[in-house]
This record gives structure tokens, sequence and C-alpha cells, in this order.
């Protein structure tokens, strides 16, 4: 399995955190407070998109409010595949991390 880019991984990581409440602008919001930079609306929907397509995302639209001007809302929610690369992507972290001191002990300032 091949491994998931950052910004893939910190994108399904926020779907599966939202849980139910994950639709692009919280899905946004989340990777803002996550990266503490400004990201536009692009940059969040043309990779959900992506993920959709590669299978590791599903959505759905919602119906329209009227507080939208009567646009839908498409919900993302992780599918097996795609918590199976998150499971992969720290599985691999992890196995890379084992026995590296910490950056943030004393003994490697």
């Amino acid at each position: 399995m091949s491994l998931l880019s950052r910004t893939e991984e910190l994108l399904l990581l926020s779907v599966w955190h939202l849980q139910e409440d994950a639709y692009g602008l919280a899905v946004r919001d989340r990777m803002r407070q996550l990266l503490d930079r400004k990201l536009s609306v692009g940059a969040v929907y043309v990779p959900l998109e992506r993920l959709a397509r590669k299978g590791f995302l599903a959505s759905r639209e919602a119906d329209p409010t009227p507080e939208r001007g009567g646009r839908r809302t498409r919900y993302y929610r992780l599918t097996e595949k795609g918590v199976a690369a998150l499971a992969h992507v720290r599985s691999v972290t992890e196995e890379a991390w084992a026995g590296v001191p910490s950056p943030l002990s004393p003994s490697v300032r």
C-alpha cells in the first residue's frame, strides 16, 4: 500500500475527527487549526474530491437549506479503505520513530 501525502493524511484525520459534521468548510476550519495558516476553499475541496475518487472517502449531499441559498452541503466520511490507509501511515510512522530519541528530550538539544 502506498503512503498518503501529509496533506491527504491530515484531511482524512480531519474528516474522522469531525464525524457527522465533516463538510468542506468544517474540514477547512479543522485544517486551519492544525496547520495554523489560512487555506483557500479550493485547497480543501479539490483534494477531498480526489480522495473520494481514490476510494478513501465517501460523500453525500444533504438537502438544501434557505441559509445557503438553496445550495446543498456535501458531507464526507471515511471508507474502510480510508481507515486502512490511516492505520498504515500510523504504523509506518511509529516504526520509523521507534528507537529515535525525541527531538524534545534534553539530551538531543
